[in-house]
């Protein structure tokens, strides 16, 4: 029996890049899927080319996000993937707007989910996988911004839900996972790739070869995979091409 059978798992963020990976992930282990994201045309395109795959258009960022999904499919592991591609100037060529982004996104959307979970939305043994990101462990290029801020918040976030739901005697599991490197292929990969080669003065391929132990996609589905079925202690993990670890 595949180890996600009989379960829901819904993907927020589900459409593309890593969020896709995570989604074909749990396809394969025999869970029920819902796909959501902001784009139509993209979760349009990708049930095309995913068999029994459900899909729904939603903001993860608005106030009523939690509502529309869970009326869709309640889930028995919720994943927020949802993220905006962080800047790529110097700090000071930047605009508040450009700085915040990540807050504003992903932040903002892992806390609106997590929320909802607190407030009764989800039935207990569920699971909430926050999607951040390895600039949270080791602060990021000088030029994204806010990214690895909003994504260590992600972290702390995962670990105060966890603290409530404690509390609170909900029996739901919170935890973070950051993919350790950068990832070509992606958006968020592409746009950081460019980002560095820019500031450095640099080859997009000068960058990428000097970069060691990197996890592809499918490596971030199969642990968050790992994380949805397995009994691991603690918040927050990382997942490089060394596999699935424990983060500081």
């Amino acid at each position: 029996m595949r180890s996600l059978q009989g379960k829901n798992v819904v993907v927020v963020g589900g459409s593309r890049g890593v969020g896709r990976s995570i989604v074909e992930a749990a396809l394969g282990e025999g869970a029920t899927v819902l796909a959501v994201a902001r784009g139509a045309a993209a979760l349009k395109e990708l049930s095309w080319e995913t068999s029994g795959l459900k899909t729904l258009a939603v903001d993860a960022t608005d106030e009523t996000a939690p509502d529309a999904v869970f009326a869709a499919l309640e889930p028995d592991v919720l994943v927020i993937c949802a993220g905006a591609l962080a800047p790529s100037a110097p700090v000071q060529d930047q605009s508040w707007e450009d700085f915040s982004v990540n807050w504003e996104v992903d932040v903002k959307a892992s806390f609106l989910f997590c929320k909802a979970a607190l407030q009764g939305r989800l039935k207990p043994g569920s699971r909430v996988v926050l999607i951040s990101s390895g600039a949270a462990l080791t602060g990021g290029p000088p030029f994204a911004g806010g990214y690895a801020g909003a994504k260590r918040m992600q972290m702390f976030l995962a670990g105060h839900c966890q603290k409530e739901s404690d509390r609170l005697g909900l029996d739901l599991r919170f935890m973070a996972l950051a993919p350790a490197r950068i990832m070509p292929g992606t958006g968020i990969g592409d746009a950081g790739l460019d980002g560095f080669a820019a500031y450095l003065g640099i080859r997009p391929a000068d960058v990428l070869a000097s970069m060691t132990d990197m996890q592809t996609p499918a490596d971030v589905g199969r642990a968050v995979v790992a994380l949805a079925t397995g009994k691991l202690e603690g918040s927050s993990f990382a997942v490089s091409g060394s596999g699935l670890a424990a983060a500081a």
